[in-house]
């Protein structure tokens, strides 16, 4: 047999591939950035949509939703359309969607514009980190170039509340959108100049009603606590929980009969992998939760400016990018099940701290509590991915990933849902039962809502009035954002048990070409 001489070094990338990379991370980092620059302006956007409680929940985490629901579905699309096209499409449709929220005249537009962005962000993620994978062709260099890429995902999110209140300051709320057009019209002249395409040869089924069960299951099991939270637990909260349990098990029973499933639920058999990926729902639930509170109470109880509400935020930036950067070097002396079991110990200590924050001014526990969360969520979501992926075989790592993805979306969206419909029922239970008498009863109405609109409110009402009444909502506000931080401090810290008894002999994989 002849022999066919040593197997030739992959290819080096060069000036064009790095500034491919450039072009590929940007639209990752706007898209990471979306998922939590909205908290900044939900203050200025309530007063000029007036959007009920549940429309502000709905506002916040639609995009999450639907980037959650179609991040496998879209990897597919674009294993059989090509990943450059997707690409292109996705940031056009990511452009115009970025429009039409920037002008949305009501919430109901504004709900839909975000949808429409959750759809244009889910083609991003999959076909940006398939196209390194097709542009890097050195493993070392790839996967510099993966965490690359995977900074600028987690910065994106930390840096949201900065740009937020950046914009703020100078602008109307609409900015926070219109900043995506200009980088999406630059992505779409040079995209096809750097960037090459590429498809699978043999890709598998594309499975649209499995990700159609998967995305109306999570709906359905949003709207049921979003209708907990205005209404309180009762008939209509069950049934649209029920039904969103009942669709969950006919996605599961279909991943189960399906030669290729949009998700492999057979990876949930190991008890690491599910761990695992459950602490990566806690951790970023974490996160967006407090986000949806902090900007609110920042700007409307403490009466800061946007910008001052963003810098507030750093701490909890700055100990997430600590905690991701120190992870690595922890896990090596550790096990990662104490290393995560700790991650989200600090995140449930963050939680405990927010929870006695009040009317007055605290910047140090703020600070304090912010780092601590932060640096919790930090280092255990940034062992989590290593968990799921070295928990799975070798042939199943891209499902792995995708699941891990998945997750990470999954855990902002109900972050913001569960987290925030408990507390927008305690506000609104509070202020109702506490309000003076002689405070007219529409108004009574629309103070309920959110502490938005109470401050819009009480801008209408005679002096003698409006101080009692802005007291009040603030009180209300104030006592359900901590309980809430209460609440979730123990779902942390649940968690965080669980990982630690799962995960304890679980020692960090080396790094692999995954």
């Amino acid at each position: 047999m002849r022999d066919s001489g040593p197997v030739p070094a992959p290819r080096q990338a060069g000036v064009r591939q790095w500034w491919a990379l450039a072009v590929l991370t940007v639209p990752v980092l706007l898209m990471s950035v979306d998922l939590t620059v909205l908290s900044m302006a939900v203050p200025h956007l309530t007063q000029d949509l007036a959007p009920s409680g549940t429309q502000l929940l709905w506002i916040i985490d639609i995009y999450g939703v639907f980037l959650a629901g179609l991040l496998i579905l879209m990897g597919s699309l674009g294993d059989r359309i090509g990943r450059r096209r997707l690409l292109l499409i996705g940031s056009a449709a990511f452009g115009v969607a970025s429009i039409l929220a920037a002008f949305a005249w009501s919430a109901e537009v504004l709900i839909v514009a975000r949808a429409l962005l959750g759809i244009g962000g889910a083609t991003l993620m999959p076909s940006t980190l398939s196209l390194i994978r097709t542009v890097f062709q050195d493993p070392a260099q790839r996967r510099r170039a993966v965490s690359v890429w995977m900074a600028a995902f987690a910065g994106g999110s930390a840096l949201g509340p900065v740009v937020g209140g950046l914009l703020l300051e100078h602008y109307w709320w609409g900015s926070v959108f219109l900043i995506n057009v200009p980088i999406m019209l630059v992505l779409l002249i040079v995209g096809p100049l750097l960037l090459p395409e590429s498809k699978d040869p043999a890709p598998g089924p594309f499975d649209l009603l499995s990700a159609l069960l998967l995305i109306a299951a999570i709906l359905t099991v949003i709207f049921g606590f979003k209708n907990a939270g205005e209404h309180g637990w009762g008939l209509g909260p069950v049934a649209w929980l029920t039904g969103g349990v009942a669709l969950a098990a006919v996605f599961v029973t279909r991943q189960r009969r399906l030669s290729q499933p949009l998700i492999d639920i057979s990876l949930f058999r190991s008890l690491p992998f599910t761990v695992a990926v459950l602490a990566n729902v806690a951790g970023v639930f974490a996160m967006t939760g407090v986000l949806y509170f902090f900007p609110q109470y920042v700007q409307i109880v403490l009466g800061r400016s946007p910008l001052e509400a963003g810098l507030w935020a750093l701490p909890l930036a700055v100990g997430a990018v600590t905690g991701a950067l120190t992870a690595p070097a922890i896990a090596r002396r550790l096990s990662m099940g104490w290393v995560i079991g700790l991650g989200l110990t600090g995140a449930a200590l963050g939680y405990l701290l927010a929870s006695f924050l009040g009317v007055d001014e605290s910047m140090a526990l703020a600070f304090a509590s912010g780092a601590l969360l932060g640096g919790g969520v930090g280092l255990a979501d940034t062992l989590t991915n290593d968990v799921i992926i070295g928990t799975a075989p070798a042939d199943k790592a891209g499902a792995a990933a995708g699941i891990s993805e998945t997750a990470y979306e999954l855990g902002g969206a109900m972050g913001t849902a569960v987290l925030g419909s408990i507390g927008v029922s305690l506000y609104g239970s509070s202020v109702t039962a506490n309000l003076p008498a002689d405070i007219p009863a529409e108004a009574s109405k629309v103070a309920s809502e959110t502490i938005g609109a109470a401050s819009q409110v009480a801008g209408e009402l005679p002096a003698e009035l409006a101080g009692p009444f802005m007291a009040v909502a603030k009180d209300a506000f104030v006592d359900a954002m901590t309980q809430t931080f209460f609440t979730a401090a123990v779902i942390v810290a649940v968690t965080a048990l669980g990982a630690f008894l799962a995960l304890r002999k679980h020692q960090a994989t080396q790094p692999a070409d995954h």
